[in-house]
């Protein structure tokens, strides 16, 4: 019998100390590089967006690939890829944690809208709130003083 999974995650971390260094000009080309990371590990990406001091990735995870190996791997190659380019001069860095989510197939494409809109989005949320809201509709437990 063939191997079926349905594997959607939609992950969520933010530079460290939440500073605002990832500039729009070029965040385009960091996304076309985590979007062939993920291609390279057997993943399928549906969208990836972010603002100035967070990113969000709604992807499909091949079943051999652990969350926390596929996060690290993304922020460790983005880390190098925005270095090597310096693309982000004021970036140093990622938060060390991370938020990682199963979803509903049936809640893609209004997670890919989500995505797609984080500029708009933040004009009226802040980074922490919306952390805190995903948190809570996931029903996770956490410390306040954790998030910060």
């Amino acid at each position: 019998m063939a191997t079926h999974t349905q594997l959607l995650y939609h992950f969520v971390f933010s530079t460290k100390h939440r500073e605002p260094t990832i500039v729009p000009d070029h965040k385009k080309r960091l996304f076309a590089y985590i979007h062939q990371l993920l291609t390279n590990k057997n993943c399928h990406l549906y969208r990836i967006n972010g603002v100035e001091d967070h990113l969000h990735i709604l992807t499909h995870i091949h079943p051999t690939i652990s969350i926390s190996s596929l996060v690290k791997d993304i922020k460790l190659a983005a880390d190098d890829f925005i270095k090597r380019e310096a693309i982000f001069p004021k970036f140093k860095g990622w938060q060390d944690g991370y938020g990682a989510f199963t979803e509903s197939i049936h809640s893609k494409e209004r997670l890919i809208t989500y995505i797609k809109n984080q500029e708009e989005h933040h004009r009226n949320v802040s980074f922490l709130d919306e952390y805190k809201a995903l948190l809570n509709e996931h029903e996770i437990e956490f410390d306040e003083k954790y998030l910060l």
